[in-house]
């Protein structure tokens, strides 16, 4: 099947490129309107209201097969942005099977490839997470599937990724764009963690922020209070996609 005029008019990308990011969405798509994942985020959210707890074992073992990417709309609104800001080093905590990451890694590419050729001497990536073995092997065959326009600017760490993100090695000393698409207690963490090396007008992005408000409650506090340096809105996406810029005052 052909990609649509959409796709085609948000990223650029090669036929090939177009038709497996269509098709992993299609997946993607298909196992989220099952009960079972409905039932699943459903009963996350009670048990935050009833004990506080929103994540256990049994939620790993449930997820483990499971796509959960960023919607298709998400993903090209997320390309523009990086595109536009010429985005050349971005962090996303939470690669999954790697759909969001392959968005990103064209954004990353186009822009340093553009750079080059107008004499700059410049590297970029997009460094993702990943702490599910079997999810991180996934990932990896579809940029391979994906091939040069993709594969080459993804730089992947496994593990807990606020073990990894820590680490100095290969972690560039700007960060352009950091995507949040994680369970809700690890966006602060991970943004604190990667704070320090957010360029001014370094943008973030947070999924699902409408409908899981009260799960991002410390991240969205955060966010707002002036004084930590970002200026934020909740875009109209399904379930809500914050989106802040940082300009710290300093």
């Amino acid at each position: 099947m052909a990609p649509s005029a959409t796709a085609i008019q948000a990223v650029e990308a090669s036929t090939r490129v177009h038709e497996l990011l269509d098709r992993l969405h299609a997946e993607s798509e298909a196992q989220e309107k099952a009960f079972s994942q409905y039932w699943f985020y459903l009963t996350r959210i009670f048990g935050y209201y009833i004990s506080g707890q929103t994540w256990t074992t049994s939620s790993d073992d449930h997820m483990r097969d499971k796509f959960v990417a960023l919607e298709q709309d998400k993903c090209q609104f997320m390309y523009l942005l990086a595109r536009s800001i010429d985005a050349r080093n971005i962090v996303e905590a939470g690669t999954s099977f790697g759909v969001s990451t392959m968005y990103l890694a064209l954004a990353v590419g186009q822009n340093v490839t553009e750079a080059r050729k107008r004499g700059e001497v410049v590297t970029g990536k997009v460094i993702g997470t990943e702490k599910e073995p079997s999810k991180a092997e996934r990932a990896r065959m579809h940029w391979g599937e994906a091939g040069e326009e993709v594969e080459p600017w993804i730089e992947l760490r496994e593990g807990d990724l606020t073990e990894t993100l820590r680490v100095e090695e290969g972690m560039p000393e700007k960060i352009d764009m950091l995507l949040l698409d994680i369970w809700t207690p690890l966006a602060l963490p991970t943004l604190e963690i990667i704070k320090p090396r957010l360029k001014r007008g370094a943008i973030v992005l947070a999924d699902n922020t409408g409908w899981a408000k009260m799960l991002y409650k410390e991240f969205l506090e955060y966010i707002h209070d002036p004084k930590n340096g970002f200026k934020t809105t909740t875009t109209a996406y399904s379930g809500g996609l914050e989106m802040a810029i940082y300009l710290p005052s300093d």
